[in-house]
């Protein structure tokens, strides 16, 4: 193929656009939350794409879609992928970008009447963000034998919706087997998600790996009291506890090196402004780029809320919602897509990944790589969340030329 073909980038930001119109909020985002009407119509959308192309489109029992460009040769097939669910005030690029770029490779590669020696295929992973089920990269994760079908099917929304009958609902319990189809490589295409590659320069991202990550889940029970006549010597109070909690897994970010922590859900009750709360649930999402650094952090985390909690009178009660290890990723496909870049002229540098994506569950199976693009102003879990078309196409491009390369050889 040389370094001559190119994606259609005006055709494949039109494509974006038309699957960011499902589930468009009045902000300019998207939201489309796993296994919800949204999701469906999405899914139903990416499902006419493939089928438009010809591309044998398969579903699996977790929802997972598949289309499969086929080659010349039985065997393995070169997977590109990401995914199409989103989060609550999500954007229109966080995963449709993967799996949208991923059609359109398959895209050009028809109208230029090419067939890869192997199978080429374009995977849209079920739940990814982990927004209304845990553990988020769900399809992903059962894909690569991680999790089992049963199980995943169990899970439940905050609301007590069951995965297995949403995904029922919606019609998207597929007849295959997932992992159906055996993996020569993995290639995902995503956007940054932070400010890096814009602040340092622009240019795309050959990413070597990603960071570990713990998401734990609080319940902190105290004593309901009237605010006003309980003294604060004689107070149970779990919000003020979760408040010294958040503070303190911060501190350790400047304590650990490369540490991050975040609180991203604190719910109270009762949501009284003059009573002292009973119960707070709280979230907190640790990530490291080194395991034995994460669990240091993790360890410090457990340590203070057990003292904190028989100092101040309160119980802190403690749920794993995920857990996953740092993932490198396999340096002869970095190196392919560093090389993929160079051929088209186009600026690269390597990075870790700060967020954990498809990429990371599908490593377990076969060798695995990423290309990053920025994301402007960093924005991303966010309706402002923006690429440009340059960064799009680039990216996509450097996909295509990859994908080509591993499929090839």
């Amino acid at each position: 193929m040389g370094s001559n073909l190119r994606v259609d980038g005006t055709r494949l930001v039109s494509r974006l656009m038309a699957l960011a119109a499902i589930g468009a909020t009045p902000e300019g985002g998207c939201r489309r939350l796993a296994l919800t009407d949204e999701d469906r119509q999405g899914r139903d959308w990416l499902v006419a794409e493939m089928t438009a192309l010809g591309l044998a489109v398969k579903i699996d029992a977790i929802g997972n879609i598949v289309g499969i460009l086929k080659g010349r040769e039985e065997g393995p097939a070169v997977i590109l992928g990401s995914h199409i669910d989103t989060v609550g005030t999500g954007g229109r690029y966080d995963g449709a970008l993967g799996v949208v770029a991923g059609v359109e490779v398959l895209a050009t590669l028809r109208d230029a009447g090419l067939v890869p020696k192997r199978d080429l295929a374009v995977i849209a992973f079920t739940n990814e963000e982990g927004a209304r089920f845990h553990p988020d990269m769900l399809g992903s994760y059962v894909w690569a034998g991680g999790m089992s079908v049963e199980a995943a099917h169990a899970e439940q929304d905050s609301d007590g919706a069951v995965l297995g009958t949403e995904l029922r609902r919606i019609g998207y319990e597929g007849p295959e087997r997932p992992g159906f189809l055996p993996a020569h490589a993995y290639l995902e295409l995503h956007i940054e998600q932070g400010p890096v590659l814009e602040n340092e320069g622009g240019g795309l991202g050959a990413v070597t790996g990603i960071q570990a990550i713990c998401w734990l889940e609080l319940t902190l029970k105290g004593r309901p009291s009237h605010a006003g006549t309980t003294p604060m010597a004689y107070r149970k109070d779990p919000g003020l506890a979760a408040a010294r909690i958040n503070l303190y897994a911060n501190d350790l970010t400047r304590a650990i090196p490369g540490q991050l922590a975040n609180s991203g859900v604190i719910r109270v009750q009762p949501a009284n402004v003059n009573v002292v709360p009973e119960t707070v649930v709280m979230t907190l999402d640790l990530r490291n780029p080194d395991d034995a650094r994460l669990a240091q952090a993790e360890a410090a985390v457990r340590s203070y809320c057990a003292a904190l909690a028989a100092r101040d009178g309160i119980e802190i009660a403690f749920r794993d919602l995920a857990r996953f290890p740092a993932t490198p990723f396999t340096e002869s496909l970095i190196a392919t897509v560093e090389e993929s870049a160079a051929e088209l002229g186009l600026p690269i540098r390597r990075m870790i990944s700060g967020a954990g994506h498809d990429a990371q569950m599908m490593s377990r199976i076969c060798p695995t790589a990423m290309v990053f693009i920025p994301s402007i102003g960093g924005l991303s879990h966010n309706p402002a969340e923006f690429s440009t078309e340059y960064d799009i196409a680039a990216g996509a491009n450097v996909l295509l030329n990859a994908a080509w390369r591993v499929a090839n050889a």
